[in-house]
Protein backbone atom coordinates (compact mmCIF):
# COMPACT_ATOMS: atom_id res chain seq x y z
CA UNK A 1 0.00 0.00 0.00
CA UNK A 2 1.32 3.42 -0.93
CA UNK A 3 0.96 6.55 1.14
CA UNK A 4 2.18 10.04 0.44
CA UNK A 5 3.84 12.96 2.15
CA UNK A 6 3.75 16.30 0.39
CA UNK A 7 6.25 19.07 1.10
CA UNK A 8 7.02 22.20 -0.85
CA UNK A 9 10.71 23.06 -0.68
CA UNK A 10 13.12 25.41 -2.40
CA UNK A 11 16.03 23.94 -4.32
CA UNK A 12 19.27 24.90 -2.64
CA UNK A 13 22.82 25.42 -3.82
CA UNK A 14 24.00 22.95 -6.47
CA UNK A 15 20.44 21.63 -6.92
CA UNK A 16 20.25 20.20 -3.41
CA UNK A 17 16.77 19.30 -2.16
CA UNK A 18 16.19 18.47 1.51
CA UNK A 19 13.08 16.95 3.04
CA UNK A 20 12.85 16.68 6.82
CA UNK A 21 9.94 14.85 8.37
CA UNK A 22 9.23 12.91 11.50
CA UNK A 23 6.79 10.76 9.51
CA UNK A 24 9.54 8.54 8.13
CA UNK A 25 11.66 6.16 10.19
CA UNK A 26 15.36 5.87 9.47
CA UNK A 27 15.98 3.20 6.85
CA UNK A 28 12.54 3.51 5.23
CA UNK A 29 12.73 2.97 1.47
CA UNK A 30 10.98 5.78 -0.43
CA UNK A 31 10.52 6.84 -4.03
CA UNK A 32 10.95 10.56 -4.68
CA UNK A 33 9.10 12.34 -7.49
CA UNK A 34 9.90 16.00 -8.11
CA UNK A 35 7.17 18.22 -9.56
CA UNK A 36 8.31 21.66 -10.69
CA UNK A 37 6.00 24.71 -10.71
CA UNK A 38 5.46 26.14 -14.21
CA UNK A 39 7.89 28.98 -15.01
CA UNK A 40 9.39 28.63 -11.54
CA UNK A 41 6.46 30.58 -10.07
CA UNK A 42 5.39 29.53 -6.61
CA UNK A 43 1.65 29.38 -5.93
CA UNK A 44 0.34 32.17 -3.74
CA UNK A 45 -2.28 32.04 -1.02
CA UNK A 46 -5.09 33.01 -3.42
CA UNK A 47 -4.49 29.94 -5.59
CA UNK A 48 -6.08 26.73 -4.39
CA UNK A 49 -6.87 23.23 -5.52
CA UNK A 50 -10.60 23.94 -5.40
CA UNK A 51 -10.14 26.92 -7.70
CA UNK A 52 -8.19 24.76 -10.14
CA UNK A 53 -10.92 22.11 -10.01
CA UNK A 54 -13.61 24.70 -10.66
CA UNK A 55 -11.68 26.14 -13.60
CA UNK A 56 -11.32 22.63 -14.99
CA UNK A 57 -15.03 21.87 -14.57
CA UNK A 58 -15.92 25.10 -16.36
CA UNK A 59 -13.41 24.58 -19.18
CA UNK A 60 -15.81 22.96 -21.68
CA UNK A 61 -19.43 23.53 -22.55
CA UNK A 62 -20.36 19.94 -21.70
CA UNK A 63 -18.66 20.14 -18.29
CA UNK A 64 -20.26 23.51 -17.55
CA UNK A 65 -23.69 22.05 -18.37
CA UNK A 66 -23.16 19.02 -16.11
CA UNK A 67 -21.83 21.17 -13.25
CA UNK A 68 -24.67 23.68 -13.49
CA UNK A 69 -27.23 20.85 -13.68
CA UNK A 70 -25.73 19.24 -10.57
CA UNK A 71 -25.85 22.55 -8.70
CA UNK A 72 -29.48 23.05 -9.73
CA UNK A 73 -30.33 19.51 -8.59
CA UNK A 74 -28.84 20.23 -5.17
CA UNK A 75 -30.66 23.55 -4.86
CA UNK A 76 -34.01 22.04 -5.87
CA UNK A 77 -33.36 18.72 -4.07
CA UNK A 78 -34.15 16.69 -7.20
CA UNK A 79 -32.39 13.69 -8.71
CA UNK A 80 -30.36 13.14 -5.54
CA UNK A 81 -29.08 9.77 -4.37
CA UNK A 82 -28.76 9.16 -0.65
CA UNK A 83 -27.40 6.26 1.34
CA UNK A 84 -26.21 5.44 4.83
CA UNK A 85 -22.57 4.69 5.60
CA UNK A 86 -23.60 1.05 6.11
CA UNK A 87 -25.22 0.92 2.65
CA UNK A 88 -22.11 2.50 1.13
CA UNK A 89 -19.82 -0.06 2.80
CA UNK A 90 -22.05 -2.95 1.71
CA UNK A 91 -22.20 -1.70 -1.87
CA UNK A 92 -18.50 -0.99 -2.28
CA UNK A 93 -17.09 -3.69 0.01
CA UNK A 94 -15.03 -1.29 2.12
CA UNK A 95 -13.09 -3.04 4.85
CA UNK A 96 -11.40 -1.19 7.72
Amino acid sequence: MLSGIKHQVVVGKDGKIEIQTSELAEGTVVEVIVLVEQDGVEPNASQSTSQDATEYLLSTEASRYLLMTAIQNIETKTNLVSFTPKEWNEEYNIRS
